[in-house]
């Protein structure tokens, strides 16, 4: 368990950055908001996902000065690790709720599952399910014909759900709304292994394991 929570206060650290935006929405810092005391100058402060009232969040300095390529880099990464501890959080409470699949309903939830001693075949049979979501993941989450439109985008030319019809002010908005629920989940599946493993999840309103 200590593994897994360090391993996944890594990956948060990794996904910090916000991404290109034009405009002035309500999801950005507008040029009458004060300098953001968190952030060192940076030519990113006004990137999607920068937000009052910490704005473009690096205190520790490491996209200052660093090129394009670099920020993109690290936006996709915070991407990418968003959508996974959103997907994390889901299957969490789906199976806090009893939800399971076929002959699996004896199976426990929670992560001191993985704990158990004689780890039980319910758990057992989803390890392999587990590594094949992991495949499909790093098949499909990435930019396959080097044409996609910004950092995350993996439509490959293939399927854009009416995205190219919208206005850029729109899009900006929708962008800067699944980083905000990505850096959320991350907070949240991190915030659940803890307190899981110290026992108190029933003091913050959900089912300890």
């Amino acid at each position: 368990m200590k593994s897994a929570i360090l391993a996944t206060l890594i990956g948060s650290a990794a996904a910090f950055a916000p991404s290109a935006q034009t405009g002035t929405t309500s999801t950005t810092l507008n040029s009458n908001t004060r300098p953001d005391l968190w952030t060192p100058t940076t030519s990113y402060q006004n990137e999607v996902g920068a937000i009052a009232p910490l704005g473009f969040f690096d205190p520790l300095g490491l996209v200052k000065d660093e090129s394009q390529e670099k920020f993109d880099h690290l936006r996709e990464v915070e991407i990418r690790h968003g959508r996974c501890a959103m997907l994390a959080v889901t299957g969490w409470l789906t199976t806090a709720a009893g939800v399971r699949l076929p002959g699996m309903e004896a199976a426990p939830f929670g992560f001191k599952a993985l704990l158990m001693e004689g780890l039980p075949s319910e758990v057992r049979g989803t390890i392999p399910l587990t590594l094949m979501t992991v495949f499909c993941l790093t098949v499909f989450m990435q930019d396959s014909t080097g044409e996609n439109a910004f950092p995350g985008d993996y439509r490959n030319g293939l399927i854009d759900f009416g995205w190219d019809k919208q206005t850029t002010e729109w899009q900006n908005r929708k962008r800067a709304i699944e980083l905000n629920n990505g850096r959320a989940a991350q907070m949240g599946i991190l915030g659940i292994m803890i307190h899981e493993q110290l026992g108190n999840l029933n003091d913050i309103g959900l089912p300890q394991p």
